[in-house]
């Protein structure tokens, strides 16, 4: 195969061959951070898994931007080694060799204006070299202090400016600002040089199938669309948690914290997917627009209510694994003292026509029993009247669970009559898991934002409002917890759901969080 091309082609009969997208046009990705852990983790392993499913066009190149003194060689190798150690399936040879190939590297500071002169050089080269024909995206998988540094260097050296039918987009990872005065900060500076349409936010939980899945999934099944309000469905749980610690990340994670982690971003995103009404069409602003009238109709939280209807926590010692494992005040580079907190579980209401009075609980936490993100729907019960002359005593919730990670599929438990004379009843669960239905190999998450972004496709991305909605949200908790410091962390033992509040928080309410099985 020629090194000029990284359009592999491949049987048709293989799994990774997807019949119905297409590639995507010319494009040249810049990647600032390049040599970083998000890069050789995720990217460039997504980059991979593009190439291999016939997705990225012919006319593409890579240029990595970093302060860490490498030259193209060895940077491609590095690349090389990468995704042998990091593809999240066996990487066919000429397609690694062509994206290496494809791949240079560029060494400089950030806030140097000599770095985007020598980027301008390189992006002019790729237009000649690869026909990328001035389509630029630039990925900024930075600390979240340099996003508008870097976009301001961009509009500086006019490397963002469109014409003559180029495009020009960036792509902001999270942390998407620290709080609601930020993100607004934040989103000013960006489009001072940017236009709206250009800012891609990711927010890779949305690039997960299982997440996507929940549109066709709500609307395009008949026999739930129906049932999907307030009549029918008593409580909706999130649960985003992990098993892991900070792992070497103590030093960000103690600035951040599980709340402004996760919960303006991720958790609120699988809200709004859950809770929207049906799009005109799967527009990019119809659905956009939907999820962020969600964020709209929930119910702003007074500071009583967050003492109510929140609870935080902090990880001690305990076991994972069998294994003991420490405690978050011993782990390495977070002060014996801290009081951020590694674990969050909140009581939401969105107040409109469809979810009026029913409760969403959201919680995560790292040190968690197992990692697990699901959605879980938990329906009204029926009256038992018809059952007041049998041995049934009480009739359980129907419970639909939609499971995020890591064992993607969606899982209905019903009651059944178990055989016998009498009418006794027991939980059964009909179960579809995504790896034994469609066969696909395993992805990164960042495949299909990258593909949309480069096709120019925001669905699956965030607008300026939805973040500062999100950080809205959750303002009030951060100004109360700021003000009030915990007195009893830790809280909860590693490999354990969280603190006993949790649970007291859906007690109070008659309810108990699903029970995850291991």
């Amino acid at each position: 195969m020629s090194a000029d091309s990284i359009h592999v082609e491949l049987d048709p009969a293989s799994e990774l061959v997807n019949p119905f997208a297409r590639p995507v046009g010319p494009a040249a990705i810049v990647i600032f951070g390049a040599a970083g852990d998000l890069t050789k983790r995720k990217l460039i392993p997504a980059l991979c898994n593009l190439s291999s499913d016939n997705l990225l066009a012919p006319e593409f190149a890579i240029l990595g931007i970093g302060r860490t003194a490498l030259d193209t060689a060895s940077y491609r190798e590095r690349v090389a080694e990468d995704i042998q150690k990091y593809a999240t399936h066996e990487i066919a040879p000429e397609v690694s060799k062509a994206l290496v190939e494809r791949v240079h590297y560029l060494a400089g500071d950030f806030n140097d204006p000599k770095t985007y002169e020598g980027i301008r050089a390189q992006l002019a080269e790729f237009d000649k070299k690869h026909g990328t024909r001035g389509n630029h995206l630039y990925y900024l998988s930075t600390a979240p202090e340099h996003f508008a540094g870097i976009v301001e260097q961009l509009g500086a050296a006019g490397l963002v400016t469109e014409k003559d039918g180029q495009w020009r987009r960036v792509i902001v990872e999270k942390p998407f600002g620290h709080d609601l005065d930020s993100a607004i900060e934040l989103n000013a500076k960006l489009r001072t040089v940017l236009r709206e349409s250009q800012i891609y936010r990711i927010d890779h939980y949305l690039g997960k199938e299982t997440v996507q899945n929940i549109l066709v999934f709500r609307f395009a099944n008949g026999m739930f669309e129906p049932v999907w309000n307030r009549q029918y469905i008593d409580n909706v749980q999130i649960t985003v948690a992990e098993s892991l610690g900070v792992e070497g990340r103590g030093g960000y994670y103690d600035t951040a914290g599980a709340l402004r982690d996760m919960v303006p971003n991720h958790l609120l995103q699988l809200l709004a997917l859950v809770a929207m009404e049906p799009p005109t069409s799967f527009e990019a602003e119809a659905v956009r627009e939907e999820k962020a009238k969600v964020l709209r109709a929930i119910q702003p939280l007074s500071p009583e209510r967050v003492l109510t209807d929140t609870v935080r926590g902090q990880y001690g010692e305990g076991y994972t694994d069998g294994k003991k494992v420490a405690a978050y005040r011993s782990e390495d580079r977070v002060p014996p003292k801290s009081n951020t907190e590694t674990f969050v579980a909140m009581k939401l209401s969105v107040d409109n026509w469809r979810f009026a009075d029913v409760p969403f609980y959201l919680r995560t936490g790292k040190r968690m029993a197992r990692r697990v993100s699901e959605i879980a729907i938990q329906f009204r019960r029926p009256p038992l009247l018809l059952f007041r002359n049998t041995p049934v005593e009480h009739l359980s919730r129907n419970v639909l669970v939609i499971r995020v990670q890591p064992d993607e599929g969606i899982t209905l438990r019903f009651g059944a009559k178990i055989p016998g004379p009498s009418v006794r009843m027991s939980n059964v669960a009909m179960d579809f898991r995504y790896k034994d239905h469609f066969k696909q190999a395993p992805s990164t998450g960042y495949e299909t934002l990258i593909y949309d972004c480069i096709k120019g496709d925001p669905t699956l991305f965030q607008r300026a409002d939805m973040v500062e909605m999100g950080w809205g949200i959750v303002k009030p908790m951060l100004e109360v917890w700021g003000a009030l410091p915990p007195r009893n962390f830790p809280n909860y033992s590693s490999g354990t759901w969280g603190p006993k509040e949790a649970d007291e928080l859906l007690d109070r309410d008659g309810r108990k969080w699903r029970k995850i099985e291991e």
